[in-house]
């Protein structure tokens, strides 16, 4: 089996996404797109089942070793290098033409997120991180950029995405989402990928969700420490294994995470 250097799983992962972004970015909007419903009552369309074919291909044909995690395809292979793939994050959006949707791909090593690329080409623009190399971002026709979380300090002066409100209802914690709201400056349901794409580019502070996925989650995960930020579950467990996601300039995260507890404990 070869050794692999991150820098080469990111190329990797880099042209991955590329050739994904050709394939989605043409299903877009396209007046023949196929959608179905899975088992599990979500949508999936064509383009989700292509991108996701594609990247596997790619993987298969560069790193047989390796296995994958993918949510259209599930798993294939075992080992301790696992490449997580969701093909496109946010296929509502898709189906309906809002542009906030994007390709994740992840690899992580005995459990641990590595290496993350996050590529929207509906938003323009591409993000990207692997673990000692930094968190970077590129717009289409321009030059990319080292991005880095913000430094505020306070709560009153953060700003929070929660996603869903029905995620937090869903899982009883409502009061909790209630309550750091109040907390915060300002409050808004940024949905899927983009909330911790603008947490790791310091334009917001505090990202929280439920009912999720490892593939929603794995490339989000680099992209964010490696511009200084946590990522945790809304409990603090590392990882991208627990259903749910605490993500914060790092500054803040103890903070929300006792926010949080003190809210379910007197509730």
């Amino acid at each position: 089996m070869n050794d692999y250097s991150l820098a080469d799983d990111l190329s990797l992962a880099l042209a991955l996404a590329g050739n994904a972004d050709l394939i989605s970015h043409d299903r877009f909007t396209s007046l023949d797109l196929v959608v179905t419903t899975k088992p599990d009552r979500t949508p999936v369309t064509d383009a989700d089942q292509a991108v996701e074919r594609s990247i596997r291909s790619g993987i298969l044909a560069a790193r047989p070793h390796d296995s994958i995690l993918g949510e259209e395809y599930g798993t294939e292979g075992t080992g301790s290098r696992q490449w997580i793939i969701d093909p496109i994050d946010g296929t509502t959006n898709f189906m309906r033409g809002v542009p906030i949707w994007g390709t994740l791909i992840a690899l992580a090593i005995d459990g641990v997120p590595v290496v993350g690329v996050v590529s929207s080409p509906a938003l323009g623009k591409r993000w990207w991180a692997a673990t000692g190399h930094g968190a970077w971002a590129q717009a289409h026709g321009e030059e990319a950029k080292q991005i880095r979380v913000s430094g505020i300090d306070s709560l009153d002066n953060a700003a929070l995405s929660y996603n869903s409100i029905t995620g937090w209802d869903g899982a009883g914690r409502l009061e909790s989402v209630l309550a750091l709201s109040r907390s915060v400056w300002r409050a808004r349901a940024i949905g899927d990928m983009w909330a911790y794409m603008l947490l790791a580019e310091g334009a917001i502070d505090i990202v929280g969700e439920f009912d999720l996925q490892p593939y929603d989650m794995a490339a989000l995960i680099p992209i964010v420490q490696e511009a200084g930020g946590t990522f945790t579950s809304v409990t603090g467990e590392p990882g991208p294994w627990h259903g749910n996601a605490l993500a914060t300039n790092g500054v803040l995260h103890e903070a929300v995470l006792h926010l949080l507890e003190s809210t379910d404990q007197n509730a």
